[in-house]
C-alpha cells in the first residue's frame, strides 16, 4: 500500500504544497537529503491553529497542530521529489507556541513523530527536537521542520 492509499485509509489527505511567504522554498534537496522548512498548521491554504499551548490551546489541540504541519511538510517532500513512496524521515524538529510553565512539548510534537511512524513504520523512525518557544509566525500554534533522505 502506497503512502496515498494508507493516509485515505486514516481518513487524511495530503494537502497541496505551501507556498513560501517570504524568500526561501518550502524543501530543498542535497544530494539524498532534503531538508524542509518549517511548517506550519495550514489547513486549505488558512492557518488552523493560532495561540499558545497552556493558554488559548490545549495540549491535545497542539498534538492535532503538529500532526497538520507534518501533513505539510510531506507535502513539500512529495512535491520536489515527485513521490513518498522512497523516503525516510531522518530527523524532526519541532517548535510548540507555549506559555513558559508549559512543559510538555515532547507529547506535543507527538502529533508529527507519531503519525510518521503510522505512515512510514520503521522508516518513519527519526531524530527528533521538541522545543518550547515564547512566540512562533502569525501566533500559529506550533511549527514542524523535517530531513528526510530519498532512498535509492
Amino acid at each position: 500500500m502506497n503512502i496515498e492509499e494508507k493516509l485515505q485509509q486514516m481518513g487524511l489527505e495530503l494537502p497541496e504544497a505551501p507556498k513560501p511567504v517570504a524568500a526561501y522554498i518550502p524543501a530543498k534537496r542535497a544530494g539524498d537529503l532534503v531538508f524542509v522548512s518549517g511548517q506550519i498548521p495550514l489547513r486549505d491554504g488558512q492557518i488552523a491553529y493560532r495561540g499558545k499551548v497552556g493558554a488559548e490551546r490545549t495540549q491535545e489541540e497542539g498534538y492535532e497542530a503538529a500532526r497538520l504541519c507534518a501533513l505539510n511538510a510531506l507535502a513539500a517532500v512529495k512535491a520536489l521529489v515527485g513521490s513518498l513512496g522512497e523516503i525516510e524521515i531522518v530527523q524532526v524538529r519541532g517548535f510548540v507556541n507555549c506559555t513558559p510553565d508549559f512543559e510538555n512539548h515532547p507529547e506535543v510534537i507527538n502529533g508529527a513523530s507519531e503519525l510518521l511512524v503510522e505512515l512510514f513504520g520503521e522508516r518513519g523512525r527519526h531524530a527528533r527536537a521538541a522545543v518550547g518557544v515564547s512566540a512562533l509566525p502569525r501566533d500559529v500554534t506550533v511549527e514542524v521542520e523535517m530531513i528526510v533522505r530519498v532512498l535509492p
